[in-house]
């Protein structure tokens, strides 16, 4: 009888391990992406594309919003 509570007690005991990795991973991914986010911040980018009327661009093209230069 001590043998099955012993195997039941490991399942429990890695199903819990694999969950607190997963949520250490997830953690540990998101602060990542916010020190990241925080620490690369661009001066001024050149646009690829800018809104020439004449050209035929509709106010659907891709452009920055708002110039930051």
């Amino acid at each position: 009888m001590s043998a099955g509570q012993g195997t039941r007690l490991n399942w429990r005991l890695v199903s819990a391990l694999i969950v607190a990795g997963g949520v250490l991973l997830f953690v540990g991914a998101n602060a990542h992406l916010v020190y990241v986010a925080l620490a690369s911040q661009p001066e001024c980018v050149p646009h690829e594309k800018t809104r020439d009327e004449k050209a035929g661009d509709t106010a659907g093209s891709y452009r920055a919003a708002r110039s930051a230069c």
